[in-house]
């Protein structure tokens, strides 16, 4: 695989000494000119840039994400904007892009299809979260002739042996959950994280993202000293909902607040 923006988004942040903040949106949330100008926005602060596919069953995302899911559904939302998304962002911007879709909508528009037109729009790896590694063979070959990364997702609930397994096949980015509860909860940050992220770099090269509960800087802190990046979602909405009337100006602003917040300290590994 060719070098991508997304390795050199993390090259570039960890010679800063610092995570790479990924920031997550569903794509249409709360409608597509605010919804492409916040991604714009949030790709200035941002090393990498998550377009959310929203999705009725979504198994992960707490009820910040499914509200905001269900608005762009609402609105009338394609899977097609993903990818015009994606190309406006592209091209005006020097941010990784990812995307987190559901299975289901990806099978629905076609594994092939979806993984070209995904990488012609300059996405550089997907995540879906609830399709079984077992189960991943098809979307695995699709991803690779498309050469887009396919990003698993791993927990220290992983048994040992699939744990070895997914990791063999895994490319781009190694996701570990924060937290053991759905996206925006406010859990605390799983005291296993540490030693689990130092026990995936033992057995895999890729970096390693962390996510799922970060809902402050002060915990995207935290989890910064131990992740190559920290992925914050349910914050940025919550911080554009609490802005009516100035949402993209609310977006910039929490943009910013979790890039400085994914600086390490000196000490920090």
């Amino acid at each position: 695989m060719t070098d991508t923006r997304l390795q050199r988004a993390l090259r570039g942040a960890a010679a800063q000494h610092r995570a790479a903040l990924a920031a997550y949106l569903p794509v249409g949330w709360p409608d597509r000119l605010t919804n492409l100008d916040a991604l714009h926005l949030l790709a200035q602060s941002a090393d990498v840039v998550e377009l959310g596919v929203p999705h009725t069953a979504a198994v992960l995302d707490g009820p910040v994400i499914r509200q905001a899911a269900e608005t762009a559904l609402r609105a009338g939302f394609r899977i097609t904007d993903v990818f015009h998304a994606a190309r406006e962002l592209s091209a005006a911007s020097a941010a990784a892009l990812l995307v987190m879709s559901y299975y289901q909508p990806v099978h629905a528009y076609g594994l092939h299809r979806f993984a070209q037109q995904a990488a012609a729009a300059g996405i550089d790896g997907v995540l879906i979260p609830d399709l079984p590694a077992e189960e991943a063979g098809a979307w695995r070959t699709a991803a690779r002739a498309a050469g887009l990364a396919a990003i698993p997702l791993v927990s220290p609930r992983t048994r040992s042996m699939r744990l070895h397994c997914i990791l063999a096949h895994a490319t781009g980015l190694i996701y570990a959950p924060a937290t053991s509860g759905v996206t925006g909860n406010e859990l605390p940050i799983s005291p296993e994280l540490p030693d689990f992220i130092g026990r995936l770099r033992s057995l895999t090269a890729l970096p390693i993202a962390t996510g799922i509960g970060i809902t402050s800087p002060e915990r995207a802190r935290a989890a910064a000293a131990h992740a190559d990046a920290v992925v914050v979602g349910s914050a940025l909405i919550r911080r554009m909902q609490a802005s009516p009337r100035a949402p993209l100006a609310a977006a910039a602003a929490s943009g910013r607040d979790f890039a400085a917040a994914c600086h390490r300290l000196p000490h920090a590994a």
